[in-house]
Order: C-alpha cells, then sequence, then structure tokens
C-alpha cells in the first residue's frame, strides 16, 4: 500500500480530534468499518496513535461517533434535496435520491453497510433509529388530511421502496432505478388516495397496520 500523503497545511489547522473524525468517516464509508484499520485512520490523519487513542479509546468509539455525523449530515443534506425537487409527493424522494446517487463518492447508505458488516446490535440499533428518522421525514410528504395510521403504513410502505432503490443503485449504478422507484412510489400513493375515497378513515390505518399488533 503506498504511502498515505503527509496533511496539508490546512489540514495541520483542523484540531486533531475533528481531522481523525474527517479520515475516519471518509475511509468508513469509502471502503467499510471492518476493512478499515486504526494504523490507516491515524496514517492519512496525520496523527499519533496516542491522540487518537486519546480521544476515541477503542475503535467503537470512533464507530459511534461516525453514525451520529452521518446521520445528522445525510438527513440534512437529504431533506435539502427534497425542497428543491419541483415534484409533490412521494415521487419527490426518487427526485432527491437521484441527486444523491450521482454524487461522485455514493457507496450506498451507511447504516445498511455498517449493518450488514457487524453482528453488533449496538449498531442494528442505531442504523434502525436513522430509519425511523427517515420514515418520519417521509410521512411529512403525505397528504395532512390522511389519517396517522394511513399516513405510518403509506410511510413505511415507501420507506421500503427507498431502501430498495438505495441498495439496488449501489449494486447495478443503472440510473433507470430512479424512473422506477418513482413510479413505484407514484403507485403507492395512487393507491392511498383510492382506499382513502372509497372507504371511511378506520381507527387503525390499513389492514397491514393491524397485522403487525
Amino acid at each position: 500500500m503506498p504511502a498515505s500523503a503527509p496533511p496539508s497545511a490546512a489540514d495541520r489547522g483542523v484540531p486533531p480530534r475533528e481531522r481523525i473524525l474527517a479520515t475516519a468517516m471518509r475511509l468508513f464509508y469509502r471502503q467499510g468499518v471492518r476493512a478499515t484499520g486504526i494504523d490507516l485512520i491515524i496514517a492519512e490523519a496525520g496523527v499519533a496513535k496516542a491522540t487518537l487513542y486519546h480521544h476515541f479509546p477503542a475503535k467503537s468509539d470512533l464507530v459511534r461517533e461516525y453514525l451520529k455525523r452521518r446521520h445528522e449530515a445525510w438527513m440534512e443534506q437529504f431533506a435539502r434535496k427534497l425542497a428543491a425537487t419541483r415534484r409533490r409527493g412521494l415521487p419527490a424522494l426518487a427526485d432527491a435520491l437521484g441527486r444523491w446517487f450521482e454524487a461522485g463518492d455514493f457507496n450506498g447508505c451507511a447504516f445498511i453497510n455498517v449493518t450488514a458488516e457487524s453482528a453488533e446490535d449496538e449498531w442494528r440499533r442505531v442504523s434502525c433509529a436513522h430509519k425511523d428518522a427517515l420514515r418520519t421525514l417521509i410521512a411529512g410528504r403525505i397528504a395532512a388530511d390522511a389519517s396517522p395510521g394511513r399516513r405510518d403504513a403509506l410511510a413505511a410502505q415507501a420507506l421500503l421502496v427507498v431502501e430498495g432503490m438505495i441498495v439496488r443503485f449501489q449494486m447495478t449504478r443503472d440510473a433507470s432505478v430512479v424512473n422506477e422507484g418513482r413510479a413505484v412510489l407514484a403507485l403507492l400513493e395512487k393507491r392511498a388516495a383510492v382506499q382513502g375515497a372509497l372507504s371511511p378513515c378506520r381507527r387503525g390505518g390499513f389492514p397491514s397496520d393491524r397485522s403487525r399488533r
């Protein structure tokens, strides 16, 4: 493996803890948590081993902070992409995902990746919390006159489509994933609108809600 370049003058002005985190976030996302060793992070961050362990006594501490910051940054960026699309409702999710897929560093969902890599229960819980937050954001795209039960059920279904689009694009790099996902999201929205028009709102929402209880 070629030697890592020393930190630039600008990097040297960044506090060591932030430099370590920025390096770990880039490497963890690009090549995976398990494949990224502490020695590589130390070399690329340009810090001493003692400095890294002073700020992060264990690798799990670094992974925990990585996931926390990744969640905050991704949710903010995705909300911005949603706000920028002209489309309304659930199909706008596909547009926002398409913009993310076009990013040069796209390597799938960091939370799906880390859960697939590790059997650690903590990372699974953190990943589920991230997906719960995304489901809440999706619910905000659903018509305000929908009952809470219907909104929750539709948001959960749309989240499955979103997750499938992310994984499918990560595997294939096929841009048609965006159009296909948008069509499925539009069908979900149309079906929910028809069901809402044909039947009165019932406590408990869709039958699928009740079956999960």
